[in-house]
Order: structure tokens, then C-alpha cells, then sequence
């Protein structure tokens, strides 16, 4: 092979990793001598101001945009370097497209199927190198930062769309429409013989016939072949206790993760995480190799992917009644042969205490309980439509990158509306990704009569991107907009009384109104030690008089129309 065409980690010691610029330049040098084969193109900024990528590669030459939308050819995206310290999947994808270029029979495999990747997607965090960051990895010599340029995990990020760079995925993903996703990682975790492990998208999250599909076709399909490759790959080890020998159960790919969000498209996510505790050389090898896996068989299996994806969207945008969460059901395990290595405690040198390791010289075989079945934990209605008031334009935003179908309300009136309150909030002592996401929510259902605004935007769920609208409109889902806290400014009361004066103004309200009294009375038996404590008093009053009613307050402001 010419020296030109080789990568930066082929020409390197193979514990190497290729720099951004190193990257890009290697793409650009490829489009200029393969330009039917490869097309480079910029899709956004990062927040750091720096140029994020994205390229195709088709058989026959095609790369215009709305050519290929037209044609509905099949699309499969290769993200990487959303970790850039996980950066294998970096380097397998540059030496992929390269061969896709030298090797005619690797291209004729792709057929009309449009291979889409993202060089580095975390530029910022690529671009910000060091060999330290990665606790316990094996290799490569220097890599990259998990967090971007505000330093933020931007597999987090994919809902909430804090990042430049989520905002700019956003658009990008519901422009090209992908059939099937890989997104390259690398592992931590507990000690086994397994160099290459994979989350897919949770099957009974997904649902139905591609659920279905993703479980007994495509990995079993995929893991035979793996196997065909010299890299025998395993479930994500997420064990249920501390080791794998106790059984590992599905990772629950929420929204906020790649392969979640891709969910909510009904496309196919996997996320391969090789092992940190093997080399980078293995690591890139087996990435190489289940890359290269995942596209054989979506080429393979293309129209059946897109036939289930219709479908899946078509009966999504009839469903009466949607998943908002989801448990694992430990009552039906699968089986699974794991190979792994003695788990054993020793006393620690730094403590009073015994610490795990793995003896590697005592590897074992054995079938373990595999949880890979999961069960509605929240279920609601469907309404007939959202309204969402256009002062929340955040939300409408995200909306309309994902390309969510909304209309304008033409003319101000009162509508009878069900409405959210919110009865009560548990958030997290600590910022998660910049954000006090709130863990637990408590809701209380009313019919109400509000008014709504000429400008107001409306939304039915009778579309194809219904899945995203109700995850992320329904406040108890798992990664809702108000879990996220979007609509925190609704929590605070914004009138106040003075002590003094309020209190006979209070003793008037409850002279004045019974159901005020009567809630007040009970409020005082279930609270008896609160009754010397003047603040708690009166502003059990204030807050539920009729007089002083601020309507907003506490009410989520999306309202469901039935």
C-alpha cells in the first residue's frame, strides 16, 4: 500500500492515535484522489468555533444530498469520537473508508446503501489532548478529553441540547434520516475475556417488529459473524451486583445516549464499547472489525431495516397509549455463556477493607442470568394534540430540529384543556451535564379552562415524529424537557405576603371559603407540628387560597388537548 494511504496509527507503532487535524487532512487527501467514492462535507460548528464534519460514501458516486433523500436510499451512520479518550473507532473508521476506496469488492458490498460518518464529533475534546485522563486504559499514547469545550459529556446531551455540537447532531440526524446507527466507545468496568461488548438499542423499548428483529436476527446474526472475524463479542457487561457472575441485564439506553435518541427515530442504535484493559491494537482491531460486521448486514438486511422503520412510524402515529418508563423484568432472564475470570478479594493496602480484583489466570466459562427483557413502568394516554405557548421557545426549538410538525394557532380563545400540576419535586443535590435534573416527579391531572394565544404553536401526535414529541413532552418520561428542567422558572411562586398584615387577611379567607377551611382543618391534623410555626401556617393558606391564586404557578405549561 502506498505510504499516503496508510493512516496515522498504521504508519505509527499501533498505540497511536490520529490528532483532529491529522484526521480531516487524511479525508480531504482521500475525497481528492477517490471523489466518487468520497465526499467530506462541514455540518456545524462546535462551541469552541471548530468545523464539525460529516462524510458519504456510495458505490455508484452519489453524493448530493437531496438525490440520495429522494431515491430513499438505506443510510448507516458511523459516529465517533464523541468520547475522543475512547478514540479506536476514530481510526478504524479513516482505514474503513480508505479501503472502501482501494478495495472494489468492499465497496460493491455497501450496494445502494449510503455509508454516513462523522469523523470526530466531539472536536473540542479531541483537539485537547493528554495521556492522563483515562483512568486504568491501556493505551493509546495520547488521546483525547471526554469532555467539549464547556466541558460537557455530550452523550448526555442529545436531548437537552445544551452543546453547539448537540443542536448541530440534532439537525443533521432528522436532515439524513438514518436506518441504523454505530456509535464508537470504549468500556470500563469489570475484568473479562471479551475485547469487544455492545449495547443495542433495548429491544422492548424499541418494540415491535423491529424489537423484535434486533433480538433474534440481527445480533445473533452479528455475533456469529464477529466470531467469523476472531473477536467473539458480548452484552454490555452491566452486572446486577458488583460482578458479572451474579448475571448483567440490558443498559437502558435513554434519550439522553446516542442509541436512545436514535430511538426515538426508530432507527437502530449500537454502541460497541470495547474493553479499556485490552490494548489499543486489539481495541482497534475488533472496532475494525464489528464496523465492518454491522455494515455487511444492514447491506444485507437493507429493505427489511427501512420496511420496519415505516411501519413502526405509521403505527406510532396511530398508538392510543405510550411508554413513558421502563424496568427491568428480573422474572425473566435470559441465558447467556459468558466467558470471564475469578472474582476475588484480597485486604486492601490502603484501608480497613477487603478490594476486588480479577485473577486472569483463573478464567472461567459459564451460563449467567442475561435480563435483557424490560416492561413499562408508566404508561399514558395519548392526547389528541400538544399546545405548547410560544414564549417557551426552547422547547419549540428542539422541537422543530427534530423535525416535530407543528401549526400556528390562527386566533386567541378559551379551551377546555387537561393540565399537569406539579405536586412535588426531587432533584439532584449536585449539576448533572450543567443541569439540576430533577429524579422524581409528582403529578396531579386537571380539566381546566385556559386561554390560548393566537401564535401558539399545536402539535398531533398523528406523525411520524410522534415518539420524540411524547418523550419529550410528557413530563414523568424518562428524559423529558421538564425532568431536564426546562420549565423550572413554573416551580417558584412569584407573589408574597407580609407576616403582620397577612395574618388577618387569612383568618378573612377562611371565614370567606369552605373548601379553603375544610383543607386547612385537615392540613392542621396532619401537620400538628407545624401549627407553632407561623411561616408554615400562612403559607399553607396563601399558597392554597382561591383569592390569591397565581394559576401558573406549579402548572405545566404544555397543555393536552383530548
Amino acid at each position: 500500500m502506498h505510504n499516503e494511504l496508510l493512516t496515522p496509527y498504521e504508519k505509527g507503532n499501533q498505540n497511536q492515535t490520529a490528532t483532529w487535524e491529522e484526521c480531516i487532512a487524511y479525508y480531504r487527501m482521500l475525497e481528492s484522489r477517490f471523489p466518487t467514492v468520497v465526499h467530506l462535507f462541514e455540518i456545524g460548528k462546535s462551541d469552541a468555533g471548530n468545523p464539525i464534519y460529516a462524510g458519504t460514501v456510495t458505490a455508484d458516486g452519489e453524493h448530493d444530498f437531496a438525490a440520495i433523500k429522494q431515491s430513499k436510499r438505506p443510510i448507516f451512520l458511523n459516529n465517533n469520537g464523541i468520547h475522543p479518550g475512547e478514540p479506536e473507532g476514530v481510526d478504524a473508521c479513516m482505514a474503513l473508508v480508505r479501503d472502501f476506496c482501494i478495495r472494489p469488492e468492499l465497496l460493491r458490498m455497501l450496494g445502494h446503501m449510503v455509508f454516513l460518518f462523522i469523523p470526530v464529533y466531539n472536536v473540542d475534546g479531541c483537539r485537547n489532548r493528554n495521556n492522563s485522563s483515562r483512568v486504568n486504559q491501556q493505551g493509546p499514547e495520547l488521546f483525547g478529553f471526554r469532555g467539549n469545550a464547556v466541558h460537557m459529556d455530550l452523550n448526555r446531551d442529545f436531548i437537552k441540547c445544551d452543546s453547539l455540537n448537540a443542536q448541530v447532531f440534532n439537525r443533521f440526524f432528522t436532515a439524513w434520516d438514518p436506518d441504523l446507527m454505530v456509535d464508537t466507545h470504549t468500556s470500563n468496568g469489570a475484568d473479562y475475556t471479551y475485547t469487544m461488548t455492545v449495547i443495542q438499542t433495548q429491544a422492548d423499548k424499541l418494540g415491535g417488529e423491529q424489537g423484535e428483529f434486533v433480538r433474534t436476527v440481527m445480533m445473533p446474526a452479528v455475533a456469529q459473524d464477529m466470531i467469523r472475524r476472531g473477536w467473539p463479542i458480548c452484552p454490555y457487561v452491566n452486572p446486577v451486583k458488583e460482578t458479572p457472575d451474579d448475571g448483567i441485564e440490558d443498559f437502558l439506553d435513554l434519550p439522553r445516549f446516542s442509541t436512545g435518541y436514535a430511538a426515538l427515530n426508530y432507527t437502530i442504535g449500537l454502541m460497541p464499547e470495547t474493553h479499556m484493559l485490552k490494548s489499543f491494537k486489539d481495541r482497534y482491531e475488533s472496532m475494525r472489525a464489528f464496523v465492518e460486521a454491522m455494515v455487511s448486514f444492514t447491506a444485507d438486511f437493507s429493505e427489511q431495516i427501512q420496511a420496519q422503520r415505516l411501519a413502526a412510524r405509521q403505527a406510532g402515529a396511530q398508538r392510543k397509549e405510550w411508554p413513558l418508563r421502563w424496568k427491568p423484568d428480573y422474572s425473566n432472564p435470559s441465558s447467556f455463556k459468558f466467558k470471564g475470570y475469578a472474582a476475588c478479594w484480597r485486604p486492601s493496602i490502603l484501608g480497613n477493607y477487603a478490594r476486588l480484583y480479577y485473577d486472569t489466570s483463573q478464567p472461567w466459562e459459564k451460563d449467567i442470568d442475561y435480563f435483557d427483557h424490560y416492561v413499562p413502568e408508566v404508561l399514558v394516554t395519548a392526547p389528541v394534540a400538544y399546545v405548547i405557548p410560544q414564549q417557551w421557545r426552547e422547547v419549540i426549538q428542539r422541537l422543530e430540529w427534530n423535525g416535530v410538525k407543528m401549526e400556528r394557532i390562527a386566533k386567541s380563545g378559551l379551551h377546555s384543556v387537561q393540565t399537569y400540576h406539579i405536586k412535588s419535586v426531587q432533584s439532584r443535590t449536585r449539576p448533572y451535564e450543567g443541569r439540576m435534573f430533577h429524579d422524581d416527579v409528582q403529578l396531579e391531572t386537571r380539566t381546566e379552562t385556559v386561554m390560548l394565544h393566537a401564535g401558539d404553536y399545536s402539535l398531533t401526535l398523528a406523525q411520524p415524529r410522534s415518539r420524540y414529541a411524547i418523550e419529550t413532552l410528557e413530563p414523568l418520561a424518562h428524559d423529558s424537557f421538564f425532568r431536564w428542567g426546562f420549565f423550572n422558572s413554573i416551580l417558584e411562586k412569584k407573589e408574597a405576603y407580609s407576616n403582620y398584615i397577612f395574618e388577618d387577611t387569612a383568618s378573612e379567607l377562611l371565614a370567606d371559603d369552605a373548601q379553603l377551611k375544610a383543607g386547612f382543618e385537615q392540613w392542621k391534623r396532619d401537620n400538628p407540628q407545624l401549627l407553632s410555626n407561623q411561616q408554615a401556617v400562612l403559607d399553607f393558606i396563601f399558597s392554597h387560597c382561591k383569592k390569591y391564586n397565581e394559576p401558573e404557578w406549579c402548572r405545566y405549561p404544555v397543555f393536552r388537548l383530548l
